[in-house]
């Protein structure tokens, strides 16, 4: 095998960065708010930062079915683009606002109707008296704010997908920005009580993110209607709204298992933490530490697979396959590597960043213990993101949802609920037996890309 199979030329990572750097901007933009905000409730005390840690899980749940939901239908916004076929980028953007909209509309409704029975699903385990009535208090108060972000946000996702899939990732980063910017000055204000403000705390943090929902789409919006030579799928879009029969049952063969998949995933993945949560609250609380800083970290390979996604997309859209298959390589070697770095820098802090909590020894310990865990496995982590987002890029969703919500249903769901209701493993071992399952996803990530099965163009140009 050639040396250089795995690396590319200064041109190769050009055009990656240039995708990939606007994404990761936003995306830890975007976090390092969150972080900030986490980092206000906490000051709060343990209670309003564990109630608000909750009821972001069933957002967590929400807004990764509108990341399957546009991907889905981006998946064609990418291979229509690489084809150069204008209409086709528009029935999808059209397709993308009707359902993700839907999708919030049916999202919304059951939080509101079912709130009270998915908050009491993390408050079984031990706590101090009193410690999850309260809990549930400040749950409930964010959970009923935070509802109102879910049809902005549906259709602010339509527009940044469909921009970074021809090739304008700038325009939703900036827009990204400018909300989280709104977001910290609201948090500050509303969550403290700050400029003559009331003292709110964490329904302020609700309301400062609601707000700053409805100025990111009004950004992306202003900017699409002002471009109209860049973002030629907005012109006309409203003018004959309908999207081909034929398309919108291709999309959805495409799309609902890739949207199933996020949705069971995401799912999934709450279901493993509240098996976590059986260990006591303390696990809830700490879990809010380390994940509220993991996803900082992670948005470099998270940012890494969706410009693998786009980039991979276009070429087979083409019908580059050959390019294609030799560039998943290097993207596979970029992700790993990334992965590595930011592991290393993980480590490093895990000790330092719980500190920052007005919370127990416990709880801070535990934190970092879990930050360690996540930053032994993140290569790892990295590179199944980069097999995830090449083989979805041809089309095959069904095996992407095999290798990513199949793998947590069978392999990490089924060990937690064993370990957690008919073992006394302590909470640390308890996560790395979970964790360590990753390698299984690793080798079904290794098997898909080199069968190749991904090497498909599935717009027929």
């Amino acid at each position: 095998m050639r040396k250089n199979s795995f690396f590319g030329d200064k041109a190769f990572y050009r055009h990656v960065f240039s995708i990939m750097i606007p994404i990761m901007v936003q995306g830890a933009f975007t976090n390092f708010v969150n972080m900030l905000d986490n980092l206000m409730v906490g000051r709060l005390g343990t209670a309003e930062m564990t109630g608000v840690s909750i009821a972001n899980q069933f957002v967590f749940v929400y807004m990764l079915c509108m990341f399957g939901a546009v991907s889905g239908a981006g998946i064609f916004t990418a291979q229509y683009h690489g084809s150069g076929d204008r209409e086709g980028v528009q029935n999808t953007f059209r397709f993308k606002l009707v359902f993700t909209t839907f999708l919030a509309i049916i999202f919304a409704a059951l939080l509101f109707w079912k709130q009270d029975a998915l908050i009491g699903m993390y408050l079984k385990g031990e706590a101090a008296e009193g410690a999850a009535e309260a809990t549930f208090s400040f749950a409930k108060q964010y959970l009923n704010l935070i509802m109102l972000e879910m049809i902005p946000m549906a259709i602010c996702q339509s527009f940044a997908s469909t921009l970074r899939e021809t090739d304008h990732a700038m325009p939703p980063m900036i827009a990204g920005i400018a909300a989280v910017l709104v977001n910290l000055c609201l948090n500050y204000i509303l969550i403290f009580g700050k400029l003559g403000a009331p003292q709110l705390g964490v329904a302020g943090a609700a309301i400062a993110t609601v707000v700053s929902r409805f100025v990111e789409l009004l950004i992306n919006l202003i900017w699409c209607a002002a471009n109209p030579g860049k973002a030629a799928f907005f012109q006309g879009v409203f003018r004959h709204f309908r999207i081909p029969r034929e398309l919108a049952g291709k999309i959805l063969v495409k799309g609902l298992p890739l949207m199933l998949n996020e949705t069971l995933w995401s799912a999934g993945l709450v279901l493993v933490d509240q098996c976590y949560s059986l260990r006591g609250l303390n696990v809830v609380s700490a879990q809010n530490i380390a994940y509220t800083f993991y996803d900082l970290f992670c948005v470099a390979f998270t940012s890494c697979g969706s410009a693998i996604g786009i980039i991979i997309g276009q070429e087979l859209g083409a019908g580059e396959l050959a390019k294609a298959k030799g560039d998943a390589k290097k993207l596979c070697t970029l992700s790993i590597g990334i992965g590595t770095v930011v592991g290393l820098v993980f480590a490093a802090l895990s000790s330092f960043i719980p500190q920052l909590y007005n919370t127990t020894d416990e709880v801070r310990n535990l934190a970092a213990a879990i930050m360690l865990i996540f930053a032994a496995i993140m290569p790892m982590l990295a590179y199944c993101n980069a097999t995830y987002f090449i083989v979805r890029a041809g089309g095959k969703t069904l095996i992407t949802m095999l290798t990513d919500s199949g793998y947590v249903w069978l392999f990490q769901l089924t060990a937690a609920f064993f370990i957690s209701r008919y073992t006394d493993i302590p909470v640390i071992p308890f996560y790395v037996i979970v964790q360590s399952l990753q390698i299984i996803k690793v080798a079904m990530g290794t098997y898909f890309v080199r069968k190749g099965i991904w090497l498909t163009n599935i717009v027929g140009n």
